[in-house]
């Protein structure tokens, strides 16, 4: 190999290490843009341009809040019957019974095959809001009974709700 040659190709080879070290070094610095998507651990998505105050969780948030109190207008439903592998889809429907405004923080669930689905906007006193929830019975066979474990601001700060289904 010519003696130039391997001059040249590790010239090349230092301008790069020096780039990328010069480049890691303004980042470093500056820390991270703050632009993109952020996940919390609650799952909450962030877009854009993220700050200090966005980071808290909505539990937190809801925590926070005044308390008010809400009534379910059914607290279980039975789906009866069912074939396996069936996706079914039941709405809880509850008034906010309270003084202040109500918001739920999350739902727990018992079972990945339960996915629950709740307004993020607070409901006023006075208002109904809706908790939907989407069951689906592939791979589950005989009686199910699965639990929706409801967190906001009301008094008592957690309510079960559950779905029942015979699959067959």
């Amino acid at each position: 190999m010519n003696r130039s040659y391997q001059y040249f190709l590790l010239t090349i080879m230092t301008i790069a290490i020096v780039t990328i070290a010069i480049v890691e070094i303004i980042k470093y610095r500056h820390g991270p843009s703050g632009k993109g998507t952020f996940y919390s651990k609650d799952g909450e998505v962030y877009s854009g341009e993220i700050y200090a105050e966005q980071t808290r969780s909505r539990s937190e948030i809801v925590a926070e809040m005044p308390k008010t109190t809400m009534q379910f207008y059914e607290t279980k439903f039975n789906f009866g019957t069912i074939s396996a592998g069936k996706v079914l889809t039941h709405v809880f429907r509850f008034k906010n019974t309270g003084q202040n405004a109500l918001m739920i923080a999350k739902c727990d669930v018992t079972c990945g095959c339960t996915v629950p689905d709740f307004q993020k906007d607070a409901i006023a006193p006075g208002s109904d809001g809706e908790i939907t929830i989407v069951y689906n019975s592939a791979e589950h066979s005989g009686v199910q009974d699965k639990n929706i474990i409801v967190h906001s601001n009301a008094l008592p700060e957690s309510v079960t709700i559950s779905i029942e289904a015979d699959v067959r």
